[in-house]
């Protein structure tokens, strides 16, 4: 992971990730409120899906970054299935998604990750332990009472989904990732119109659907053009 990520990204992919770090930066701006780690893990959350969109390693490796940060945020605002998520689970399946990553590239010596086909029996093991991972955390979040609940548990199945399908380097990983900003635009909704520091969350998330939608589509079409290669 010695290359400049940047050096493949598209004009597409430029608009994008810049108009994402400036909404999320008038988001701050506008709450009146600075918060340095709400800052950064927003900033570095949309440059980590940028360069998944583009199936580069450094996707992974700023996410597992990502997890940390949005955890310490998550902690502050009581959302222990938030936190208890990216440090238990998005954490480690994003550097087991790494490993897988690298370990596939599309040809040696591309930053590009090979894109697998999903086979019927991945489908069945992602949904069985996808239910079971969630089964188990539902009980872990009503023991220490935490807020959303019903949220909270929508959240740890869709970010496992996500992750799971990322590690498998399907091109679906995208659209777990966008159901779950979708749950976590309605999670923080409710802290936003408490208190209005916490409103550039709502509009990270919303720039994170976004990025995932893109990444789906750039995957699709990177998926045919690696299948006629």
């Amino acid at each position: 992971m010695t290359h400049n990520p940047f050096s493949a990204m598209t004009w597409r992919s430029w608009t994008l990730w810049l108009a994402s770090l400036g909404m999320v930066l008038a988001a701050h701006i506008g709450a009146g409120r600075l918060n340095a780690l709400t800052l950064a893990a927003t900033l570095l959350g949309v440059t980590a899906l940028i360069f998944m969109a583009l199936g580069d390693p450094w996707g992974q490796a700023l996410t597992a970054v990502f997890s940390v940060l949005y955890a310490l945020v998550a902690w502050h605002q009581r959302y222990f299935g938030e936190m208890i998520t990216y440090l238990g689970m998005t954490l480690p399946m994003a550097l087991l998604a790494l490993v897988s990553w690298l370990r596939h590239p599309y040809q040696a010596g591309y930053a590009e990750v090979a894109i697998s086909r999903l086979r019927r029996r991945d489908l069945l093991l992602g949904g069985l332990s996808g239910a079971a991972v969630t089964s188990v955390f539902y009980f872990i979040l009503l023991a220490l009472d935490t807020p959303e609940l019903t949220l909270s548990t929508l959240s740890i199945f869709t970010s496992y989904a996500a992750a799971y399908l990322t590690w498998r380097r399907s091109s679906l990983y995208a659209l777990g990732y966008a159901a779950n900003d979708a749950v976590l635009i309605l999670l923080w909704l409710p802290a936003a119109r408490q208190d209005v520091s916490h409103a550039p969350m709502v509009i990270c998330f919303l720039m994170f659907l976004m990025n995932d939608l893109y990444g789906f589509f750039c995957w699709k079409r990177r998926a045919r053009r690696q299948r006629l290669a």
